[in-house]
């Protein structure tokens, strides 16, 4: 089977443990033909969007990747929002693709992928959706005209050739509803998921890195990741982890600080030694030190790295979004103010013990439903 990605909305980046780099990955695993078409964005080290050259490659997990440009109809800026490409079309013909999976609802050329479609009616075309309230269509402006005038009208014309949109949370399914007015018939759950290590593996990882750490198995550690702001609570979470006593427990924060939380956080880590800063690490050594941790702390705005976590064994503590509740029911912690956080580490320290009741939960649900094995059998169908 070939199969299809276009990374069209937003930046590719190679390399990522993105749902966009894990789904091929498993695809190509699966013994697929995987090809990703992708615009020219992606994310530098420090975490902001650049630019690269138009290009065909075959990237560092053996897939090919081509990066078409946008068209020069109005300036860049504007074209980076319209999302129209040169070529998009030729270069579908040329892979001819059994499945296409658009990332992504908001394009003006899912026209092109729909006349594929219509050209083309075996291919089975999905669309999936990480768009919420919380993270689009958030001015007026984005709302009124981009999202409800321009993206929302292009959607609902192609909705007869999409088999169904994918919604990685309920909140997706909120957001296309009220704002794109998609039946919710024609949507599906399809969380981001992440790579479920075997025991054995994931054992080895995690006494491999906790070595590294001076860290003994009585020890918690507790990771915290990926771009740190204001809006991930990563302040937050050090106020409450500063205010528990325990020379037993490490907070290890993983990934790039932005400025508005920066000079809040280099005090803390030269006065509280159990808090360490450790920088970007690549996909690889991410999963590793996710193997080692005992608790994985999200606070504030999702992000695909929880569920990573969950796949590799670690208990989490999240903040109670409708999507995580409905997803993961009790099997995980919530924590939606500092207090909140301060009583469950005092609880965690107390009696240990429940983090191993947690852990247990939470990855037996990620083997079934967040397995990236699992989601990609299901774009196979």
């Amino acid at each position: 089977m070939r199969i299809l990605h276009l990374m069209l909305v937003g930046p590719y980046t190679d390399g990522f443990g993105y749902q966009e780099n894990l789904l091929s990955i498993q695809n190509a695993k699966d013994g697929h033909e995987v090809k990703i078409i992708a615009s020219t964005q992606s994310i530098s080290e420090a975490g902001g969007i650049i630019h690269v050259n138009p290009s065909s490659y075959i990237n560092e997990d053996g897939v090919e990747v081509t990066r078409i440009p946008y068209r020069n109809i109005l300036p860049h800026y504007v074209m980076t929002k319209v999302r129209s490409y040169v070529g998009l079309y030729e270069e579908i013909v040329k892979f001819r693709p059994d499945v296409i999976l658009h990332h992504g609802v908001s394009s003006f050329d899912l026209l092109t992928v729909a006349r594929y479609k219509a050209n083309y009616p075996h291919v089975r075309l999905y669309v999936d959706s990480h768009e919420m309230f919380h993270n689009s269509a958030r001015k007026i402006l984005s709302r009124e005209i981009l999202h409800r005038r321009f993206y929302a009208p292009v959607l609902r014309r192609v909705l007869p050739y999409i088999e169904k949109i994918l919604c990685v949370t309920t909140e997706s399914m909120d957001f296309l509803e009220t704002l794109y007015k998609i039946p919710r018939d024609k949507m599906e759950l399809y969380p981001l998921g992440g790579v479920v290590f075997e025991e054995k593996e994931r054992l080895n990882n995690r006494r491999i890195i906790r070595q590294g750490l001076d860290l003994t198995d009585d020890d918690i550690l507790m990771i915290h990741s990926g771009k740190m702001n204001e809006k991930k609570r990563t302040v937050d979470l050090i106020k409450a982890f500063s205010n528990v006593d325990g020379t037993n427990v490490r907070l290890l924060l993983i990934g790039s600080l932005s400025d508005d939380v920066r000079c809040l956080i280099e005090p803390v880590l030269k006065t509280d030694h159990r808090v360490q800063f450790l920088g970007w690490k690549d996909r690889d050594e991410l999963l590793k030190h996710l193997c080692a941790a005992d608790l994985y702390v999200q606070p504030g705005t999702q992000s695909a790295i929880m569920q990573q976590a969950l796949c590799c064994g670690a208990a989490a503590m999240l903040y109670p979004y409708k999507s995580h509740k409905n997803l993961l029911g009790e099997t995980v912690f919530y924590a939606a103010s500092v207090d909140d956080m301060k009583a469950i580490l005092k609880k965690i320290l107390i009696d240990p013990m429940i983090l191993e009741t947690k852990r247990r939960q939470s990855f037996k649900l990620a083997k079934e439903k967040l397995d990236y094995r699992v989601l990609a059998s299901r774009l196979y169908l």
